[in-house]
């Protein structure tokens, strides 16, 4: 019987994500049942379950995770105290005499928005308010429009202070601002690409990305390049700070200059509430109905996040008892093909799997699953971190279910239908899925950073030890497990 808990704990985690369970209590309820099958029947020690309390505490002390709720905070305030539409008419201004030039602002403004609010829900509404009024108004192709707004509010997932990258990094054990840098050139590729796309529907189909008429371009000379100066350079200024301080401090280290940081990311996180606290007193907009939402939708974010995560090891220390490990890199390292077929198969499960979770559920259920078997075959964890982040970054995308897509639907006008919606994500899942391969080909856009091969962090990275048929062993894992510092310094 021992031999089935493992797949049929998998499968029933599922099937309860699937009727729409939430996440959290599913993780904790699957958890404890299979446990309670495990000890009835003899096959798991009771200790075993003992171990939960130390578990939760483990949650508690790591401050990594801390970045969380800083980095959600500074998000909502800069983007609630109107940075947001300030850069984005600023830069349509700019960008206005060109075929598209709403669209590459949009892009744009996108990729800033990412590096400074980390937030998927705050950048995509946002500019969907702002934005698609504006380009519908003008003459864009209503799926076009939709796509570009769904499309570059995603780039908040793979952009640093990303948060997904954050919570990659811990489950993966690795260093938050070695994950930062190695996202930041795929997720600049990234954004270079969407613009790459509106450039060749400039050439193929102008009509579809007009021009603003020469009437709407209220900004120029002078007064534009002031304005410029004005919307860009305090966020700019913020993301120098906030991720030079992660990850791009150059200090001198074994003989060598390196990109390492001087600070961790829940001091930078700080730092970035602090100075999003201070933009928007100096913009005059710092009020406290402000504050109070700022700070109820940070609440509300956190708890999700550390629920889930409780639920999650509720649900390891169950596994782990069953040899849900073993099963996993059994059935994993039996894929024909090697390190290949591994990541064709981790990918492909991750895409479909997106369809269904979002990318937390995705990172606390699926990715410690993953690790070990990618450490034993020498895969550099901030590389897949990175591919993941980029893979799971899709599931706001699909069709019929990406949240982005819902996010958009949400404050779209009455004349922009969801089959726009959904049909003008398409080219731009595809353009995601073209990344992924580019990675995949190309993993020295991860390494660029480093001084040192892309494979020099596997050795530095503690990862469980394959299961035994004994129970107690599970238990003694679990115990060294707890004992193991969190990666906290870059």
């Amino acid at each position: 019987m021992q031999e089935y808990l493992a797949p049929l704990m998998f499968g029933s985690l599922i099937l309860f994500l699937l009727i729409g369970y939430p996440v959290a209590f599913a993780l904790s309820a699957v958890g404890l049942l299979f446990g309670w099958i495990g000890i009835e029947y003899g096959l798991l020690s009771p200790a075993l379950l003992q171990a939960l309390p130390r578990q939760v505490y483990d949650i508690m002390k790591n401050d990594t995770l801390l970045a969380v709720p800083f980095f959600t905070f500074m998000g909502l305030i800069l983007e609630r105290s109107g940075m947001a539409e300030d850069m984005l008419q600023t830069i349509g201004q700019l960008f206005g005499r060109v075929r598209g030039g709403i669209a590459y602002a949009v892009i744009f403004v996108g990729a800033l928005l990412a590096a400074t609010t980390g937030v998927v829900a705050a950048s995509v509404i946002s500019m969907g308010l702002i934005s698609l009024p504006v380009m519908l108004r003008n003459g864009y192709d209503k799926r076009v429009a939709s796509g570009v707004i769904a499309a570059s509010g995603t780039l908040a997932q793979i952009i640093p202070p990303s948060i997904v990258l954050i919570v990659l990094a811990d489950q993966l054990g690795t260093s938050v601002g070695d994950m930062y840098a190695g996202a930041l050139l795929p997720g600049l590729l990234l954004t270079g690409l969407y613009g790459l796309y509106v450039f060749g529907l400039s050439l193929l189909r102008p009509d579809s990305v007009p021009a603003l008429p020469p009437e709407a371009r209220t900004l120029t000379g002078g007064k534009l390049a002031r304005q410029v100066l004005v919307s860009l350079l305090p966020p700019l200024l913020l993301i120098f700070l906030v991720l030079g301080t992660i990850a791009f401090v150059p200090h001198y280290k074994d003989g060598q200059w390196v990109l390492e940081g001087i600070a961790t990311p829940t001091e930078a996180g700080a730092m970035g509430a602090v100075g999003a606290l201070l933009l928007a007193m100096l913009r005059g907009r710092l009020k406290l109905s402000l504050l109070r939402q700022a700070m109820d939708s940070t609440l509300k974010l956190t708890t999700f996040v550390m629920f889930i995560l409780i639920g999650a090891r509720v649900f390891r220390i169950a596994f782990l008892g069953v040899n849900g490990d073993q099963w996993v890199e059994s059935w994993l390292t039996a894929l024909p093909g090697g390190v290949i077929g591994f990541l064709l198969a981790v990918n492909l499960l991750v895409f479909v799997l997106a369809f269904f979770l979002d990318f937390f559920e995705i990172s606390f259920i699926l990715v410690p699953l993953l690790a070990p078997v990618a450490h034993k075959l020498g895969i550099d964890l901030v590389w897949f971190g990175v591919l993941l982040g980029l893979n799971m970054q899709t599931s706001f995308m699909h069709p019929p279910f990406g949240f982005a897509l819902f996010y958009l639907r949400s404050v779209a006008p009455p004349e922009v239908k969801s089959r726009d919606i959904y049909w003008g994500a398409v080219p731009f899942v595809l353009i995601q899925i073209a990344m992924i391969g580019i990675v995949l080909a190309f993993p020295q856009l991860v390494s660029a950073h480093k001084p040192a091969a892309a494979t020099a962090a596997v050795s530095e990275i503690q990862v469980m030890p394959a299961a035994s048929d004994n129970p107690d062993d599970a238990v003694q894992l679990l115990e060294q497990l707890s004992q193991q510092p969190h990666e906290s310094q870059p």
